[in-house]
């Protein structure tokens, strides 16, 4: 089956493979587009299974909340100039409406679902997205929360949160006064990064540990037991406050803990606010970046 110019660009706008590779394509299966189609994707999948090793500590963490479901979402890609690309971004929302819509339990099982708008799969989905953009690309983390919700991104996706409250008059959830404190707290994560809600979340191993290394620390300054029980109380204190939401100072009012200004708002707007949860996503934290030694890299190519 002959082909002509015409069918290989519309190849290439169907794939976004390359003129050459569409071509080929072409030619290997006499002209049929639905079989050439088949071709780059099979090439594809060996690509992306050849990039896939490579680090991707860029990318963008993406927030949204539609019809009461909040969606964090963190996709890395390996350079920044990707994850402003429109198909990269286009990717990261159809994956957000998949979690929205499907309530996956985790990332492989994300990965497994078929997508609620189409016939693959978002594994499927993601190989094609590497094939086509040339980066190595992976969808790393989620959280889904239901109800009263309000996200924030920082720095245009470097820095995502997502956090859930409880009204106990629900109605007042569209005031102009709760909306601008549900904001305010989405910030104040984002800015104080606290590990965790209130002092009944720490677990009791942390707070054994963190007890143990300032009992250690006080008698090192060779304080008596009693001063340095004191001391180590003292401490805790102040680590409580360092490490949970509530405790902390408020970031528009270092005179008020969050908790007083949960309670200033609540009074105002008539209604008791609980602050449930909250999660946050810093672009790439934790992953190592790879680091290229040029000069090694140059010496073997000598050799």
């Amino acid at each position: 089956m002959a082909f002509t110019a015409a069918d290989v660009k519309a190849l290439r706008e169907i794939t976004g493979c390359g003129m050459m590779d569409c071509k080929k394509a072409l030619t290997e299966t006499n002209g049929d587009k639905d079989k050439a189609i088949e071709f780059l994707r099979e090439k594809g999948l060996a690509t992306a299974e050849k990039k896939s090793g490579r680090v991707a500590a860029d990318g963008i963490v993406y927030a949204d909340v539609t019809d009461g479901i909040g969606v964090l979402l963190e996709v890395n890609s390996e350079t920044d100039f990707v994850a402003k690309n429109a198909d990269f971004q286009q990717f990261v929302s159809d994956v957000a409406t998949q979690i929205r819509t499907t309530s996956p339990s985790d990332v492989d099982t994300l990965l497994n679902e078929k997508f609620v708008n189409g016939d693959e799969t978002i594994s499927a989905m993601l190989v094609n997205k590497i094939a086509t953009i040339g980066e190595n690309i992976t969808v790393r983390r989620f959280e889904r929360y239901d109800g009263v919700v309000e996200t924030y991104i920082h720095g245009g996706g470097k820095i995502g949160v997502m956090a859930a409250f409880t009204l106990a008059d629900a109605s007042k959830a569209d005031t102009a006064e709760f909306k601008e404190f549900a904001h305010d707290i989405a910030m104040q994560v984002a800015a104080s990064n606290p590990a965790y809600l209130d002092r009944d979340s720490v677990p009791a191993d942390v707070v054994e540990k963190e007890t143990e290394i300032l009992t250690a620390q006080a008698m090192n300054e060779g304080k008596p037991q009693n001063i340095a029980e004191k001391m180590v109380a003292g401490r805790i204190n102040k680590y409580f406050k360092e490490i949970c939401l509530v405790d902390q100072p408020f970031i528009k009012d270092g005179d008020m803990t969050v908790s007083a200004y949960t309670k200033s708002v609540s009074d105002k707007i008539g209604t008791e606010i609980k602050i449930d949860k909250f999660a946050r996503f810093e672009k790439g934290e934790g992953i190592e970046k790879k680091q290229d030694n040029f000069a090694e890299e140059i010496a073997s190519m000598v050799k």
